[in-house]
Formats: C-alpha cells, sequence, structure tokens
C-alpha cells in the first residue's frame, strides 16, 4: 500500500535519495524474510495458534507507530520490525490431491496484497494522509485478531496431540503417556534449539529447497521491481494523478485472481491424472507441468508492458502486458510452492520460512536498483533483460525438476518418505 505514497513520505520524513525511498516499501520484507526462522519452528513446537497470533499482535503494534513515525530512521526501525511474521499451515489441513487449491488461495495473498493495497494507498495519500495507511491496515488487522482469537483452531497434529495427551495425564496421573511425535530424550531447551536450527539447517543442506527458493526468489523480487516502477510509468510517463494512478495496480490484481482460478482447479487435476498415469501413490514432481505456461507468459507480459509504456502507448496496453505478467507469475509460484509443501510435509513450516527466506530477501533487495535499471536501460530494455533472464529460468527449471527433482529429494533427508 505504500508504493504510491513514497513521494508523500520522502516529503514529510525528508528522504531524499530514491534508493532510501524503495528501501522504506521494501525494509519490511527484509524482516519478513528473517522471521520465519524463528517462527516457523515455534509453530512445530507449540502449535500454530498461539504462534500466528502471537506475531500478529506484534506486527499490529509496529505498524500502528508506523503512522506515527516523524523520521526516516523511525520509520524504517517500525517497517522492520513490523515485518515479522507467518508461518506454514496448509500441510496441516488438507490432502495432497487438495493441496493445490489450498496453496493457490494462500500464495495469492503475498501477491494481490501489493497488488490491490496500493488503490488503497494513492487514495488514502492524495486525500488524507499517508499515514492513514498503516493506521486503516491495523484497524482491519485489529478485527481479524478478534475473530482468529474467537474462530481459529490448532492444526498442527503434533499439538493437538500434545494438547490430548497433557489431558489423559491429568485425568490419569500416568505421566508417562507420550505420543509418536514426542522426544522424551530431549529436553525442553534441546528440542527448542533443534526446531531453531531446521530452517537454516533446511536451507543450506536441502538441495531441493535450494532450487526452489531461487527459483521462486526471482519471481518474488521481480514482482516488487515492477511494483516499484509503477510511480514513474503512471504518474511520469502517463502524467496521472496519484489516486488514477493507483487504479493501474488492478491489472496485476486481475491477472493474479485469473491466474488463481485456473491454477488452482487445473493443478489438483493434472496431480490426479498423474497418479492415475504413473500408477503411484504422488510425487510432487506431478506439480511441475503447470510451471510452463506460467514460465512463458512472465517473460512475455514483461515484453508487452515495458515496450508499450516506452512507446507510451494507449493506456490500456502496458496494462494487458502486466495482467499477462501476474498471470503467469502466480502460476508459477503456486506450483513451486505447493512442491515444497509436498515434500516436506510434516516440516513444511520449516521448509517454507527456509524458502520464504530467499523469496522475501529477493523481494527487499530487487526494487533497490530498480531505479539505476530504468534509467541505464529505459522502461523497454530494463525491462525485456528481466523477460529474458525469466524465460531462461521459466522453461530449464521445469524440465529440471522433472527428470532430476525425485533425485534432488533423495539427497534431502528431511522430505516426505
Amino acid at each position: 500500500m505504500v508504493a504510491p505514497a513514497l513521494d508523500s513520505m520522502a516529503l514529510d520524513l525528508k528522504v531524499e535519495s530514491k534508493t532510501e525511498q524503495y528501501l522504506m516499501m521494501s525494509i519490511f520484507l527484509l524482516a519478513y524474510a528473517l522471521g520465519p526462522f524463528i517462527i516457523a519452528p515455534l509453530s512445530e513446537m507449540y502449535g500454530r495458534v498461539v504462534v500466528l497470533q502471537s506475531t500478529n499482535m506484534f506486527y499490529l503494534v509496529f505498524n500502528i507507530v508506523c503512522g506515527f513515525a516523524t523520521s526516516p530512521a523511525q520509520m524504517f526501525a517500525f517497517r522492520f520490525l513490523s515485518g515479522f511474521g507467518g508461518s506454514g499451515v496448509l500441510s496441516d489441513c488438507w490432502r495432497k490431491e487438495e493441496r493445490g487449491a489450498a496453496t493457490a488461495l494462500y500464495s495469492l495473498m503475498p501477491f494481490l496484497g501489493p497488488a490491490v493495497g496500493p488503490i488503497a494507498g494513492g487514495y488514502l495519500t492524495q486525500y488524507m494522509s499517508w499515514r492513514w495507511i498503516f493506521w486503516i491496515v491495523s484497524i482491519a488487522d485489529a478485527v481479524v485478531q478478534v475473530l482468529a482469537f474467537c474462530f481459529l483452531s490448532e492444526t498442527y497434529a503434533p499439538a493437538i496431540l500434545a494438547k490430548k495427551r497433557r489431558k489423559l495425564q491429568k485425568e490419569t496421573g500416568n505421566h508417562k503417556l507420550y505420543t509418536e511425535y514426542d522426544t522424551p530424550e530431549r529436553s525442553v531447551s534441546q528440542e527448542l534449539r533443534m526446531n531453531l536450527i531446521r530452517p537454516f539447517r533446511m536451507l543450506f543442506t536441502q538441495p531441493a529447497i535450494q532450487a526452489l527458493a531461487l527459483y521462486r526468489g526471482y519471481q518474488y523480487g521481480l514482482m516488487y521491481l515492477v511494483l516499484a516502477s509503477f510511480p514513474m510509468v503512471w504518474e511520469v510517463v502517463y502524467r496521472e494523478d496519484t489516486g488514477t494512478a493507483s487504479l493501474n495496480y488492478l491489472s496485476l490484481g486481475i491477472g493474479f485472481v485469473l491466474g488463481l482460478q485456473f491454477c488452482g482447479r487445473v493443478l489438483d487435476k493434472i496431480y490426479v491424472r498423474l497418479k492415475e498415469h504413473y500408477n503411484h501413490d504422488g510425487r510432487p514432481e506431478f506439480r511441475v507441468p503447470m510451471m510452463v505456461p506460467g514460465g512463458l507468459l512472465v517473460p512475455l507480459g514483461l515484453f508487452i508492458y515495458g515496450w508499450s509504456a516506452q512507446e507510451k502507448l494507449h493506456w490500456i496496453v502496458p496494462n494487458i502486458g502486466a495482467a499477462i505478467f501476474a498471470f503467469g507469475l502466480i502460476i508459477s509460484f503456486q506450483c513451486a510452492q505447493t512442491y515444497v509443501v509436498d515434500a516436506y510435509s510434516r516440516y513444511a513450516a520449516s521448509a517454507t520460512g527456509a524458502a520464504a527466506f530467499v523469496r522475501t530477501m529477493a523481494g527487499f533487495a530487487f526494487p533497490l536498483f530498480a531505479d539505476s535499471l530504468y534509467k541505464s536501460l529505459g522502461l523497454g530494455w530494463g525491462n525485456s533483460l528481466l523477460g529474458f533472464v525469466s524465460l531462461g529460468l521459466g522453461t530449464v527449471a521445469p524440465v529440471l525438476l522433472w527428470f532430476y527433482g525425485e533425485w534432488l529429494r533423495s539427497r534431502s533427508t528431511y522430505c516426505a518418505g
């Protein structure tokens, strides 16, 4: 939501550097990348609910105080602290045959928020103040927090069984009862240490996570780089006011929603068909075929968006390019996300947290070189460069995963099975 407000924020907070302006937007993602290394393993020790509710309260407090920032240092600090949060819960709630649609909805949110949020941010900045961006979001988050306290239930099997074990121990007086997930030989401190180390170990030792993390990282970074270019395209090239310019973010939102509807329905159908065809219980590689169309649409959208904006064609043309880009991006991202959840079902939170570190670090870093990229190459060749790299990744990655994914997983000690 802050993308269209960056100029107003920079004026009030006396931020002169374009890089520092983009940093106000992306520093949230730096903490969002680091948070899961602590939050995800804690959720695998104490359950999803208590961790999700605690981290959401942490976010709520610091997001509120962002609206009261009076200096760049305060804004950087508060944005960073509000970025901690997130965990993986999908593998607990759905069977493998249904996980594609579930992951589609889950994957949509990190994309749809930055695509649609700037519309509200643009009008709030134009007619009220950029500070209300943080306060309105905090009000909405407070409502969600209240609903979560009332209705959010635990989904993590070890935590559910641990609660049942404690109840039976209290009722029977037998304190030797334990579940299949318990490790009586380890103390709480040893268990905590092991769970906190796991995401780091997975990121640096698991080839399957490393491959998917790099693939998803480039995609997520691309999205934030394109978001960073929107004010330049619509306010500078097309000379639209802040509110009107923010409406163009709808093209990304439309692309993400249509991509969600398409991939969410097709991904699980392909998975079931391939299970029947190969007479197999199911493999994460059955998620790979849908990555091919996604990998081709991303560069196509970038080419259309970049060159039509540089040539200042009718405003609908770069919006069409942005929508195609978003459509392909969400498809590719969903397939990769579901692959990770399928491959690391029990440790899905740690696995997605490890992969999310690379993804969100890319989202943090890519906007910082947006100004230099487009000043040096222009919108046309700048986006073409990104498109050519996307084309290479989008065609090579699915082939490698299809033929060598099982080998990668065989070298990953945390993989399911």
